[in-house]
């Protein structure tokens, strides 16, 4: 213990250095926004490189059951999709008679996730640089994902549709009847449908989708099916359960969605709120 004393006591000018600096750059970042903004882009690509890094040590024990994943996918998706062309640039558009040149969908890597916590989040190995903004829709090989969250040039930050931090708008394919999804039961697996009013004749086994009415994801893609319905007294809405049809705690690859689109119908929106 005198030893340690004896050099803390040596050392006190550089500890006491080390100190100052630390309350200056504290000082800086938090009195300064655009010095703050500079300093979380920064630690955001920071620490997307190194979750990068240790993907690709890591990759290789689970490169087998992702290759099968892929495959299974990818043969699905020629059968629902079969009109959708590919692009040399890992995009395609959707090109049937509905919806031609309307959506287009990146293909990007999961570096990084979280699925236990209270508002979870997912890394992508991809960013700008790739043709990824904010507000961009994000979709699994079997069900949406989540939305992306904030960008740097090489990487994305998507929140999970394991959070309340977005309520999307979604319907029962059966029925048409909309309601919006909701991740209130702890489970990763599970989510809640609400708003479904007690008339609807809703069953276990009963279809969700998305509707695509908020420029975000294209309608009708796989949210999960029903698996339980209960009644609340004194409530006008059904109790709807969710299984998940994505399982994001295993989620290697997504497809980020662009809508064509949406920059178009905004500016028409936006002349119906002038006065």
């Amino acid at each position: 213990m005198r030893d340690l004393f004896r050099f803390l006591f040596r050392q006190r000018n550089n500890l006491l250095f080390l100190a100052l600096m630390l309350v200056s750059m504290s000082l800086l970042v938090n009195g300064n926004m655009h010095q703050r903004a500079q300093v979380i882009s920064s630690s955001n690509a920071l620490v997307g490189q190194v979750y990068a890094w240790r993907n690709e040590v890591t990759g290789y024990a689970n490169l087998r059951q992702v290759n099968r994943d892929l495959a299974m996918a990818l043969a699905a998706e020629r059968d629902r999709r079969f009109l959708r062309e590919p692009h040399a640039d890992s995009t395609h558009t959707v090109n049937d008679s509905a919806q031609a040149e309307h959506y287009r969908f990146l293909t990007a890597q999961v570096i990084n996730s979280t699925a236990h916590k209270e508002r979870n989040y997912i890394t992508l190995g991809s960013g700008s640089v790739a043709g990824i903004r904010p507000d961009m829709g994000v979709i699994g090989m079997n069900g949406i994902v989540g939305i992306v969250r904030d960008v740097s040039p090489h990487f994305a930050l998507v929140t999970s549709i394991l959070g309340n931090e977005y309520r999307i708008s979604v319907q029962l394919k059966r029925t048409g009847h909309f309601g919006l999804l909701a991740w209130d039961t702890g489970n990763p697996s599970t989510a809640s449908l609400t708003d479904i009013a007690n008339h609807v004749k809703v069953q276990p086994g009963d279809t969700v989708v998305t509707r695509g009415n908020d420029g975000i994801f294209p309608p009708g893609i796989m949210v999960g099916k029903v698996s339980a319905v209960n009644e609340n007294p004194g409530s006008n809405f059904h109790d709807i359960k969710l299984r998940l049809s994505e399982d994001l705690t295993r989620t290697a690859y997504v497809h980020v969605v662009t809508d064509l689109l949406q920059a178009e119908r905004d500016s028409l929106e936006a002349k119906a709120q002038l006065p």
